[in-house]
């Protein structure tokens, strides 16, 4: 199912926190991807769905530095199918030893509209990409070009992605915490709880620092803390 326009402006004001927890509700514990960090904190959320990049190890019969003179080499046609929109996500067995992209090809995915880039691994060029004014995740730094240890392989196809399983056209959310993946079937339904979960949290805010105890507050055990929450949200 596409993702809508409401859904992904309900995604861009939530945090992934907020997110895991209503994913954690529908027993979905093990959806925030592990050890990848943004290389910009101060952008607006990444939202979109999963297109996919797979590498495996490099053998270096088959991996050489004139495989990129071939036109369709799946690491560059990758890069020229990722939708507009969409959020390129790589699989790089969780190793940052060599770059799975640098700065010229994340530039690329951003001049091609796409939402932003994720990979398990590293990005090469990173101080560049840093100033770019577009989401990108990393595990860390790393120079060495992706060909001495990673082989491109597979495009658009179900990948792990630290320690999380993605498929094309689930939905991705990053924030200056991370990145969750969210089955593309409920996205609207998780999209739509976490706006609400998140109006709860900012009235408790309000409260706590009121100076209210956060006991039948938080959660809303006590009957009068539910009935203030209501009268807040329709005043909002």
């Amino acid at each position: 199912m596409p993702l809508k326009d409401t859904t992904r402006q309900q995604l861009m004001g939530v945090s992934t926190a907020t997110l895991c927890t209503a994913l954690f509700k529908r027993g979905l514990r093990n959806q925030f991807i592990q050890n990848v960090h943004p290389l910009n904190t101060g952008l607006p959320n990444m939202v979109g769905e999963a297109f996919t990049l797979r590498y495996i190890p490099a053998r270096e019969d088959l991996n050489p530095i004139t495989v990129f003179q071939d036109r369709s080499h799946p690491q560059r046609k990758a890069v020229e199918e990722c939708p507009p929109g969409a959020v390129f996500v790589i699989d790089s067995r969780k190793d940052a030893r060599a770059a799975s992209a640098g700065s010229i090809l994340v530039t690329r995915l951003m001049k091609r509209g796409v939402a932003g880039v994720v990979t398990d691994g590293g990005f090469r060029d990173s101080p560049e990409i840093a100033r770019l004014p577009f989401p990108a995740y990393h595990h860390r730094p790393s120079a060495p070009t992706n060909l001495t240890l990673h082989q491109a392989l597979d495009i658009n196809v179900p990948i792990g992605c630290g320690d999380v399983a993605v498929w094309p056209g689930d939905v991705v959310v990053g924030d200056g915490e991370g990145v969750v993946v969210i089955p593309a079937a409920i996205a609207a339904e998780v999209a739509a709880e976490a706006v609400e979960m998140t109006a709860f949290e900012d009235f408790v805010t309000e409260r706590v620092n009121a100076g209210q105890s956060i006991l039948g507050l938080y959660p809303p055990t006590d009957e009068v803390n539910q009935q203030a929450f209501q009268a807040w949200r329709r005043g909002k």
